[in-house]
């Protein structure tokens, strides 16, 4: 009877042991081509031509909005630079600052990502484009070695504005304002 009960146990206790912290997160869906939306903390450069008074650098505020000079607040979080351009446009000619305004939006600073968990250096660092898992892990020192190596967890913004939790491979990729948690493994 006690060997029953063993062979009966031991395949759970063997199936319990495969799954890792994170393993039973959803995965982190695949990166389209859309767009880059801007978030609070992106740096932008703005360039009106024609009048370089109202030409600078502006950091999107935590409200979503950059402050420009004559034309006041703009709504920037969730928008596209062009979205934006076209936004700094109708307030210019709706305070008749210009009748026909041309204007520029780039992104010159990108929010960082945050390395949590088990890395050499967890932390905040600067996200670049292109980035994947593996390369912010890089950045933060690499893998310690009490890490899980193959995948890592990655909390994102989601549509509706709440922090979703995400299961990703080592050549996902991140984006701007991600965090991602390197899971311990058990010895």
């Amino acid at each position: 009877m006690i060997g029953r009960r063993l062979l009966w146990t031991l395949p759970v206790f063997a199936a319990a042991a495969c799954s890792g912290p994170g393993s039973s997160l959803p995965p982190l869906p695949d990166a389209t081509a859309a767009a880059y939306r801007l978030g609070p903390d992106d740096q932008v450069r703005v360039t009106v031509f024609n009048d370089p008074r109202l030409t600078g650098d502006f950091r999107v505020s935590d409200a979503g909005s950059i402050a420009l000079p004559l034309v006041g607040a703009v709504q920037a979080a969730g928008r596209t630079t062009g979205e934006v351009e076209r936004a700094i446009e109708q307030e210019m000619k709706s305070k008749s600052l210009f009748r026909d305004p041309s204007v520029a939006v780039q992104v010159t600073g990108y929010r960082p990502i945050f390395v949590l968990g088990m890395a050499e250096r967890p932390g905040q660092f600067p996200y670049q484009p292109g980035m994947t898992t593996l390369t912010a892990v890089a950045v933060a020192g690499g893998f310690n070695y009490r890490a899980i190596r193959d995948y890592v967890s990655v909390t994102r913004i989601g549509p509706e504005g709440r922090p979703v939790e995400y299961r990703a491979g080592r050549e996902a990729l991140v984006q701007p304002g991600d965090v991602v948690t390197i899971f311990e493994r058990r010895f």
